[in-house]
């Protein structure tokens, strides 16, 4: 069994008003010192595989399908053995 987080962000190249929103509202609270703020996503799923290469293929298959939007998003992720 593996645990796999995901984690999903827009490409550099995408805006992301949720985040300049973030950002604008952390302005007016007094928190001057934040600049860009970028918003993503964070999955955990747990893979039943034999093995670890296996269980990531499966994962990538998911994120390409379901989980990112991958012509805007990028994704990222991390397998551990539980």
């Amino acid at each position: 069994m593996f645990k796999a987080t995901v984690y999903v962000t827009l490409k550099e190249s995408v805006l992301d008003p949720q985040g300049n929103a973030v950002r604008d509202s952390l302005h007016s609270l007094g928190f001057d010192e934040v600049g860009e703020v970028r918003i993503g996503k964070y999955v955990e799923l747990e893979i039943d595989a034999g093995k670890e290469e296996a269980a990531q293929k499966r994962v990538r298959e998911m994120c390409e399908k379901l989980l990112a939007n991958t012509v805007i998003e990028d994704y990222r992720l991390e397998m551990k053995e539980v």
